[in-house]
């Protein structure tokens, strides 16, 4: 529709210019002495409307020639620019389809003038070499990364380096590299990711459960995914206490009330403070333990919580604290077998053997099997502890 009425308009206007030349009786007269010339005005008007698109087209053609070796040198330019930003496409997609010869030898055949784009590729090839494990290409490809830290590719170049000595077991050389990133980039979800296994591969277990916190708290670790791991991390922290009580009391008290009510960790602070001799000290971490989550293995625990030359008076009030629990689970056969071992340690005999034979009655154990023919020895029953130890062996 709109080409129609454009001719139209053209038409229209070739009609009016048609008519106006028709009636128009005008003349120029141009005179250069001795000539003189009289031209029909319309015949003037065309020539100069000729005159003046040839010069135009004259003028174009001179101006596009000047400018020709500048375009040429710009033409060649872009070109360039296109199959350089076409090499790194080309470099990374291979990259990541895992062809990791053809995304090398692209890398090598590409020329690039800009500084980031050449990083780029560098990052490429460089991951590209580390997948070949090809060590020379490695190490040339890590040296040109780093002359490109100037260009704002320093802090992948950081990371790249720790998520690779990660992969081969260099955990101070990875612990360096996030260090140097921390320091330039601050905290970072990604980075905490890759100190939590350098840290786990060194064995710094009080830094690991820091971090496991840090994650959670960020939502970078689900509460499933933390628990496993923190729960390592406290369990090795606390057994790398054990020749140092004060030391290992400070740090349980450290700890989140959630972490200290967790049976697997109070059991192994409690056996770490009775290897170092400090029995009262476990003693009120299990009953702390016990009074936030009840745990059969805590309870035994309880039960051996005792060596050779302690006060009586401490055994007295584990056996007094264990009779306030038996009120609540009178059934609970793993709290009868250690009131037992407590009332035969504290040399009380006969409820010792009351307590046991309610163990066996309630839930048959070759623990408890055992502790009773050791009582019955000391008591010169030698038959019936023969009895007791054949139990024991069948279970």
């Amino acid at each position: 529709m709109r080409a129609v009425f454009w001719l139209l308009i053209l038409a229209a206007l070739a009609v009016g210019l048609a008519l106006a030349a028709r009636y128009n009786d005008g003349y120029v007269l141009l005179v250069l002495p001795p000539w003189r010339a009289e031209v029909s005005l319309n015949l003037f008007l065309l020539l100069c409307a000729v005159g003046f698109f040839v010069i135009y087209l004259l003028a174009r053609a001179v101006s596009h020639t000047l400018a020709l070796p500048r375009a040429v040198a710009d033409f060649r330019r872009r070109r360039r620019q296109e199959k350089a930003a076409r090499a790194l496409r080309d470099a990374w997609r291979l990259l990541q389809e895992g062809r990791y010869g053809h995304a090398l030898r692209c890398a090598e055949k590409a020329q690039l003038d800009d500084d980031a784009a050449a990083g780029m590729l560098a990052l490429a090839g460089w991951r590209a070499a580390h997948a070949l494990r090809d060590a020379g290409r490695v190490a040339e490809w890590a040296a040109r990364m780093r002359g490109h830290d100037g260009s704002g590719l320093q802090a992948a170049r950081l990371m790249t380096e720790a998520e690779f000595a990660l992969e081969e077991r260099r955990f101070e050389d990875a612990r360096d590299a996030l260090q140097a990133f921390s320091a330039r980039e601050g905290r970072h979800i990604a980075a905490l990711r890759l100190s939590l296994r350098a840290e786990q591969g060194l064995g710094n277990w009080r830094e690991v459960a820091r971090l496991v916190r840090q994650l959670e708290k960020h939502q970078a670790l689900t509460a499933e995914q933390a628990a496993p791991i923190r729960s390592r991390a406290v369990r090795e922290a606390l057994r790398s206490l054990r020749e140092d009580p004060p030391g290992l009391m400070r740090y349980w008290h450290e700890l989140d009330d959630s972490d200290r009510a967790e049976p697997a960790l109070a059991l192994e602070t409690a056996r770490a403070l009775m290897a170092a001799g400090d029995c009262r000290e476990a003693q009120r971490v299990i009953e702390d333990a016990l009074d936030e989550r009840w745990d059969a293995t805590l309870v035994l625990a309880y039960g051996e919580c005792c060596r050779a030359g302690e006060p009586a008076g401490d055994v007295l009030g584990r056996i007094a604290q264990a009779e306030k629990w038996l009120q609540s689970m009178p059934r609970d056969g793993e709290l009868l077998l250690t009131l037992g071992r407590l009332c035969r340690q504290q040399q009380l005999w006969g409820k010792a053997r009351s307590y046991l034979e309610a163990a066996l009655a309630i839930a048959p154990s070759r623990a408890a099997h055992v502790e009773l023919a050791q009582l019955l020895d000391q008591l010169e029953e030698s038959a019936l502890a023969i009895r007791h130890y054949r139990a024991a062996a069948v279970l």
